[in-house]
This record gives structure tokens, C-alpha cells and sequence, in this order.
């Protein structure tokens, strides 16, 4: 079904509305929200609408004028007193947020904006030239698409992605990556990588470990990294860009352009993330909650939906090692008779797969949790 028959299906009362076939209608266009955003549309179709009761439990949420910490790298590896102090903001930030932003970490401001603007080319590409790269198999390295959970959520998510899975080989031929954003994908990714690796030296000190023990738990293998595209929309209240949800990885590093509406849970308030020149969003993720034993959080985290757009951000999720029989759990020496183990161990495989087999609005967590 093409974008302009997909117009004249959408449903002009909820009496006659097929969700399923709405959303298989949406998706064999194969040429996502921006599809939709360009054939037109002034009102967005049902299938993204929001649930009435969760649209009423928004005022339940105020959004507050709170900042999320900023920590500045600088100096990190020549002066040992300011080390000491990122240390203890770290700490604090990852204890009482699990979010926080990094400046001045080393990444040139024109890489930063080199893969902004190439994930904002490839989503502005002629639609036959994405439509290559269209598909649902998790199993694929570079894919596009629209909606992870598409037939799983409630509504669907404003917002089209590609996708870059390296989990399971550390490596990426060039010729895998769409050639429109190729050379700056490969000069983020690798800047990126060198970035968390330097996190996880942090965050292993602050959980008061030596340097190297994250990284020699594999931290920073398996990575994936996601190039969102937000188009503007015409009714923004009613959807959501992302809807709420904690990260099934380890740590995840954001890159965000200046337009803004990622927002963080804390205290039962949502808090802007504000977008800051040349920074990196830093979010723990549900597997270092559970490997700190709950001493760092994997907060809820949303995107709003907007009338002006694009919105570009790329996520990047380091997950660990996918080796079979490589196994994760709470770290021994965080353990003791005043702080119990609280979960399970379990493997990164089976972790993102429960993750796959439920709404992105369903944290993991619980489920991994031990009673008592």
C-alpha cells in the first residue's frame, strides 16, 4: 500500500478502526512517519494516538525546572584531584538520576555534528533508497524502520530510526552502511567507543572497584547505536516521540541536536534534558542496576512529540558480551550481609530478548529481580 492509499484508509470513526490492519497498512509503505508527515496528513492517524487513561495521567507528572547533572571531563587524565571530583559527581548522579551529560569529553564538535547530519540525510533520502534498508529481522546488522515494537505497543511512537547492531561482531564493513552517512557514522562510532570505555573507568572507581573492572567484564562489547528521526507533527499532545521506558543495556551514551524533548523521570517529575552544545547524554542502563545491586538506577525516560522538526538524536547502547556463556549479575564485591544480592544473573542474549517480546513501556527489571 502506498502513502496516498494509506491516507484514504485511515478510519474516519473509532466503530470502523482495525488496529492490526492499520498498522500493517502503515508499515508495508515502508516509508515510516516522514512518509506520513510528507503525503500531508493535518491529523495524526489512530494507531498513534495515546491510550485515554494514560493521556489523563499526564497531570499527575509535572515537569519541573530541575537540571540534570553536568559533568566536565576535562582535565580527567592529568589532573588527579579534578579525577577525584568527577568521580564522587559520577557517583552521585548515577545513585540519584542514573542520568547525567558529559562535556568537554574529547569528541571534536564537527564529529558530533558530521553524524547528526548524516542520520538526518539518510531519513531525508529519496524513500527508494531507504526502502533498501527496510526490515524487521533483529537478526540483520543495518536495518530501517519505524517502531520497534510496532504490533506489540499501545500506540505507536512518532519517530523513524535506522539501525546499527554490533552484537555480535565488534566490527562493521563500511560497505554495510548506507553510503549517505557512512564515513561520519564510522568516525562517531569510533570516538564514541574510545568515550565509553573512558564511562566505565568512572563508574567502575565510583562503585568503589578498580579502574578496569567493567572493562574487563566486557562492558564495552556488543554495541548498538540508533539514528532517530522526530518529524515535526501536527498534533503533538496526542503521541509521544518515545514512550516511556528504561534502557536494556549496560550504559547508553545519547548524542541530541538542539531541539530538545527527551525528558528523565526523577522524584515523580519529568526534567528536561537540555539540550547542551557539543555534550553527551549519559544514561545507566537496566543491566548495570542490576549489576551495582541497585547502587546506580536505570531511570523511566520518555521523548515528547513536537511541532517543529526534525529531531535528530543517535542512541548509543552498550550491552556487554553476547558470547554464549557469558554471564552477568550482581558484582560479588558489591555484595554483603547489609546489601543482599537482588537479582539474577542472566545472559545479555536472553536479556534483549525478553526486551523484543514486550512493549518498550515494560521495564525488564522486575522480572529479573529476587524475592524477599
Amino acid at each position: 500500500m502506498n502513502m496516498s492509499s494509506l491516507k484514504q484508509s485511515l478510519p474516519e470513526s473509532t466503530e470502523t478502526y482495525d488496529r492490526v490492519e492499520q498498522l500493517k497498512a502503515f508499515d508495508e509503505t515502508k516509508s515510516g512517519v516522514k512518509g506520513l508527515v510528507d503525503s500531508g496528513i493535518t491529523n495524526i492517524p489512530e494507531i498513534f494516538i495515546r491510550p485515554s487513561d494514560e493521556l489523563a495521567e499526564e497531570s499527575n507528572h509535572i515537569t519541573t525546572n530541575l537540571q540534570v547533572p553536568v559533568i566536565d571531563l576535562r582535565g580527567i587524565e592529568t589532573d588527579d584531584d579534578h579525577r577525584r571530583t568527577i568521580i564522587r559527581e559520577v557517583k552521585q548522579a548515577s545513585k540519584e538520576w542514573g542520568f547525567f551529560q558529559v562535556v568537554n569529553h574529547g569528541i571534536p564538535l564537527d564529529v558530533l555534528d558530521g553524524m547528526l547530519d548524516g542520520i538526518r540525510k539518510f531519513h531525508e533520502q529519496d524513500a527508494v533508497l531507504k526502502q533498501e534498508f527496510h526490515s524487521r529481522d533483529r537478526t540483520k546488522k543495518v536495518k530501517y524502520g519505524s517502531n520497534v515494537d510496532l504490533y506489540r505497543s499501545k500506540a505507536a511512537n512518532w519517530r523513524d530510526s535506522l539501525t546499527i547492531s554490533m552484537q555480535t561482531s565488534d566490527l562493521i564493513e563500511p560497505e554495510e552502511l548506507p553510503e549517505i552517512c557512512r564515513d561520519s557514522t564510522i568516525k562517531y562510532l569510533n570516538q564514541v567507543t574510545k568515550l565509553g570505555e573512558t564511562l566505565f573507568e568512572l563508574l567502575s572507581e565510583a562503585l568503589g572497584l578498580k579502574p578496569k573492572h567493567l572493562g574487563a567484564m566486557e562492558c564495552s562489547q556488543g554495541r548498538t547505536f540508533i539514528g532517530h528521526y522526530y518529524p515535526a507533527c501536527p498534533e503533538p499532545d496526542l503521541t509521544m516521540g518515545t514512550s516511556k521506558h528504561t534502557d536494556p543495556s549496560i550504559l547508553t551514551l545519547l548524542l541530541q541536536d538542539h531541539i530538545g524533548g527527551l525528558q528523565v523521570l526523577h522524584d515523580n517529575q519529568y526534567v528536561n534534558v537540555q539540550p547542551l552544545p557539543g555534550s553527551i547524554v549519559v544514561n545507566i542502563g537496566d543491566m548495570l542496576q542490576i549489576m551495582s545491586n541497585d547502587e546506580f538506577i536505570s531511570p523511566d525516560h520518555r521523548v515528547l512529540a513536537n511541532r517543529v522538526g526534525p529531531r535528530i538524536s543517535v542512541a548509543g547502547f552498550l550491552t556487554g558480551s553476547t558470547q554464549p556463556g557469558k554471564i552477568y549479575g550482581p558484582i560479588k564485591e558489591l555484595i554483603s550481609e547489609k546489601q543482599p544480592e537482588r537479582y539474577k544473573e542472566f545472559t545479555v542474549r536472553d536479556y534483549i530478548s525478553k526486551f523484543f517480546g514486550r512493549p518498550i513501556d515494560k521495564s525488564g527489571l522486575d522480572e529479573f529481580r529476587l524475592e524477599g
